[in-house]
């Protein structure tokens, strides 16, 4: 099945993906906060902030931690980094419209998010396109990854890195997953992303998009069957209290771009950017650790849980 999901597939997914993108796209960009102002100094002082949509003790969490403790202390108190996890300052897509006109300074978002307003990012997030997240992390960290934040500059953003947040697999009270067949007309909830969307549709689940926040009320009344999510997300949120079935599939890769405002990132010095830029390189070198160090730990953590877990044929998927 390699060839399924190797780099030439991938450079077709991501030419496809070009094509759409030329076909349309939205203009960004919006005033800065105003304490970022214009000629900036080594002696300029900030106040940031940073929004995710998990929790604290999440791989973004870990990411944004990291970063505000490198920023904090390497200005000497310069800069200050205020964090808020959990979609307190709304959800993933309000976040990420909040950074591009400049009301919040820095976002964790996520690949699918950024999908919706720039289809480049929808290549990565093709089903089973990479094979781990070591294969991921290569082209995000080469040709693909310098798209990606080419294009983002074009919509008011700055893509400063990226990281893993793992591979999707699908928790269910409808019974037990062994094949695509078993998903067919169960209700699954999706993120409002096109390549989730379709791929779920394709395998005839009716798909329900709602806010990540409500998603484990929707899974415990019933409202929906299914979620699909990395591991960590699926414990961090205690989807494993309200649903009966596991099915590991690696079936959609996810990424979280760390992002903030292209304006206020223009108008720092060349000092600060450097330290910007190597605060959020090493929070993801650590969050890309923190991801490959838990993930197995996690899934002994909450397979009891489980009635069953099922590790499906992904060819038959792939198929």
């Amino acid at each position: 099945m390699k060839s399924l999901f190797s780099k030439g597939a991938f450079l077709l997914a991501l030419m496809f993906v070009l094509i759409l993108a030329a076909c349309g796209g939205n203009d960004g960009g919006g005033d800065t906060e105003g304490d970022s102002g214009e000629g900036d100094s080594s002696g300029e002082t900030y106040e940031w902030s940073i929004g995710w949509n998990t929790i604290e003790d999440s791989t973004r969490g870990v990411a944004a931690q990291e970063f505000k403790r490198i920023v904090e202390e390497e200005s000497d108190g310069r800069i200050t980094v205020d964090l808020f996890a959990n979609e307190q300052l709304g959800t993933d897509n309000e976040m990420v419209e909040s950074v591009q006109v400049g009301a919040l300074d820095f976002q964790l978002t996520s690949s699918g998010v950024l999908a919706e307003i720039m289809p480049e990012f929808s290549a990565s997030d093709l089903p089973f396109i990479f094979e781990s997240a070591d294969e991921a992390h290569a082209a995000l960290d080469g040709s693909y990854g310098d798209i990606l934040k080419e294009r983002t500059s074009e919509e008011g953003i700055k893509m400063l890195n990226t990281f893993s947040i793992g591979f999707s697999q699908i928790t269910t009270n409808s019974g037990a997953i062994n094949g695509p067949e078993d998903m067919q007309g169960m209700s699954v909830r999706s993120p409002n992303e096109p390549v989730p969307i379709a791929t779920f549709e394709t395998l005839g689940s009716q798909v329900t998009t709602m806010p990540f926040t409500e998603v484990y009320l929707g899974l415990q009344q019933g409202a929906i069957d299914a979620q699909f999510n990395p591991l960590t997300a699926i414990r961090d949120s205690n989807f494993h209290e309200v649903q009966d079935y596991l099915a590991m599939t690696d079936i959609i890769f996810y990424h979280a771009p760390f992002i903030m405002n292209q304006e206020l990132w223009d108008s720092l010095d060349e000092e600060t950017q450097d330290l910007v830029q190597r605060a959020a390189d090493e929070a993801t070198q650590a969050a890309r650790e923190f991801d490959a160090e838990t993930e197995a730990s996690v899934l002994e953590e909450i397979e009891g849980s489980f009635e069953e877990v099922t590790y499906p044929d992904k060819a038959a998927f792939q198929e």
